[in-house]
């Protein structure tokens, strides 16, 4: 249930976004900031957690690109399980979605419950 070498991957690809860094996740694993507010967060090399405003993680679970949170599955969060290499870039994409999201929108906080 787990892909090797899935986290030190999207380690390197979120890192190399201008503005973003790396802490230790209060759960476990390594949380991404751009300066405040996180993007994400990733446990080991099998599971990635990502805040999104409501609206476009309704319409990322809609389409099948995500699941809604493994403990909130009614909050902004989504959830996206490594299960496979191809996965990686997928995991990868979700999270430059809510880096992109950031830029435009400032230091605001998403997927409260």
């Amino acid at each position: 249930m787990s892909v090797h070498g899935a986290r030190q991957r999207i380690h390197e690809a979120v890192l190399s976004w201008p503005g973003v860094t790396a802490h230790r996740h209060r759960f476990g694993g390594t949380e991404y900031r751009l300066h405040q507010r996180e993007l994400g967060h990733i446990h080991g090399d099998r599971l990635v957690d990502i805040p999104l405003p409501k609206k476009v993680r309704d319409e990322i679970v809609a389409e099948g690109r995500a699941e809604p949170h493994h403990v909130l599955p009614e909050s902004g969060w989504i959830s996206f399980y490594l299960w496979e290499p191809a996965d990686i870039d997928r995991a990868i994409s979700l999270l430059r979605q809510a880096f992109e999201l950031a830029r435009k929108q400032g230091v605001r906080s998403y997927g409260e419950p």
